[in-house]
C-alpha cells in the first residue's frame, strides 16, 4: 500500500516536472512568478523542473527496489512537512494569494498527512510485532 501511495506521489511530481519544463511561462504565471529572460528562465527550469523530477524519481524508486520504501516515505514526509510549514507561514505573511497556490497547499497537506499516517502505522505495527 505504501509503495502504491509513493508511486502516486511520484507520478504527480513527474507530471509537475513536465509541466514546468514544457510550459514554464504558463506554469510560473499560475503561481505568480514572472520569468525574466535567461537567468530567471534557467532558475525556474532547474529548481522547479529539476527538483520536481528528482522528487518524482525518489518516490517511484520503491517500485524498482522495495528495500528503499521506508527511506522514500521518510523523504516524502520530511519534504511535505517542510512545504506545509512554509506554506502556512506564507499565508500569514502575504496577501493576494491565488487559487492555484491554495490548490497546491491542499495537495501538500494531503500528501503530508497521508504520509504521516503511513509512518505512524508502520511504526505502530513494528512496535507491536517486536513486543510479541
Amino acid at each position: 500500500m505504501i509503495r502504491v501511495w509513493l508511486a502516486l506521489v511520484g507520478g504527480l511530481y513527474l507530471m509537475l516536472a513536465v509541466w514546468c519544463a514544457i510550459t514554464p511561462a504558463s506554469t510560473s504565471q499560475s503561481v505568480g512568478f514572472t520569468l525574466e529572460g535567461g537567468s530567471g528562465q534557467s532558475e525556474f527550469l532547474v529548481v522547479y523542473g529539476g527538483l520536481e523530477l528528482a522528487l518524482g524519481l525518489i518516490f517511484l524508486w520503491p517500485l524498482c527496489q522495495a528495500a528503499v520504501t521506508r527511506y522514500a516515505l521518510t523523504v516524502c514526509l520530511i519534504v511535505h512537512g517542510c512545504l506545509v510549514l512554509f506554506r502556512c507561514a506564507s499565508f500569514f505573511l502575504f496577501e493576494g494569494i491565488g487559487g492555484t497556490t491554495y490548490s497546491l497547499a491542499t495537495g501538500e497537506w494531503l500528501i503530508f498527512l497521508i504520509s504521516l499516517g503511513f509512518c505512524l502505522t508502520q511504526r505502530t505495527s513494528k512496535s507491536d510485532s517486536s513486543s510479541e
